[in-house]
């Protein structure tokens, strides 16, 4: 993908009187040199996978370090109870947010969206709207092909690694590419999509990643709620008419720096943060004997 910068595509959309997502899927047929059937139910096709990883999950699923699983469903028995501070639809975003991570995590089809440790936050949020607005589903698509487009510009402007650039560049990314897709969905303008990305993604710099026994378990799979949540917040306040008031380049431009000053210790890496705890270093301990014995 050509684009370096979220104005570009933005500009060009503009200039052409053609979607957002359009411009992406061009690019894509330009890139690939492929039809544009073929563009477009390919990214249905991880659409669906999706809603397969969705109806698989499984209550009594657990993940092979036994650190992961049944969560989503206790979200989802919440869901049904009338003493809630939340409404529905954001109540279902944290269930599936869980569910999919928990999914991944257990290996299920979900394997990175746009990457493993933040794998819950896009299905989540798209999952729930195609479900609660019932629109059709080559919607959702175009919906996917706006948050593509914004993660590349991403991924060539800073990074979507955690092991290069801290869990900002991961549940970050992810929230911001889901918040420009929500937005999208909602009918905003090309610039409410661009607010958007960068009111999620500011909420997120300085994010570390600091998975316990370098794992993509703990607290991975927890933040991928707060980062589908706070895609939903941030699309609100851009349908609300509430600008950032740093471009969405610049933010993208800001993660990228500050995760070049985050130490190695705090990118990935599991050597300090939350997998340094007293609780993080029991959990090492109960694997380190658990494979042991597995190994004898």
């Amino acid at each position: 993908m050509a684009f370096s910068k979220l104005s570009e595509i933005v500009k060009i959309s503009d200039d052409r009187g053609l979607p957002f997502w359009q411009i992406i899927l061009e690019d894509d047929l330009l890139e690939r040199n492929t039809t544009y059937e073929e563009s477009f139910d390919r990214m249905k096709a991880m659409f669906d996978a999706m809603i397969q990883a969705d109806k698989d999950y499984s209550a009594d699923l657990r993940s092979q370090s036994g650190l992961s699983g049944g969560d989503g469903a206790k979200l989802e028995k919440f869901r049904q109870q009338d003493n809630r501070l939340i409404g529905d639809f954001l109540t279902m975003v944290m269930e599936k947010a869980v569910k999919m991570a928990e999914s991944n995590a257990c290996m299920k089809r979900i394997v990175a969206a746009p990457t493993a440790g933040s794998c819950g936050v896009i299905p989540a949020v798209l999952l729930t709207y195609y479900e609660k607005k019932s629109v059709v589903v080559e919607k959702i698509v175009q919906a996917l092909f706006v948050a593509a487009g914004i993660g590349q510009v991403i991924a060539n402007t800073a990074s979507i690694s955690g092991a290069e650039g801290g869990c900002q560049a991961e549940i970050g990314s992810a929230s911001s590419m889901a918040a420009g897709a929500l937005t999208f969905l909602e009918g905003g303008t090309n610039e409410q999509i661009a607010d958007s990305c960068a009111l999620a993604l500011k909420n997120m710099l300085g994010l570390t990643c600091d998975p316990v026994a370098g794992l993509v378990e703990i607290p991975c799979i927890k933040r991928n709620v707060s980062g589908a949540v706070n895609a939903i917040i941030a699309s609100q306040m851009a349908m609300a008419g509430i600008k950032s008031a740093i471009p969405a380049d610049e933010v993208f431009e800001t993660m990228g720096r500050i995760g070049n000053l985050i130490p190695p210790c705090l990118k990935e890496t599991s050597q300090d943060g939350l997998a340094q705890t007293s609780t993080a270093q029991k959990v090492v301990e109960k694997l380190s004997s658990a494979s042991e014995i597995s190994d004898n």
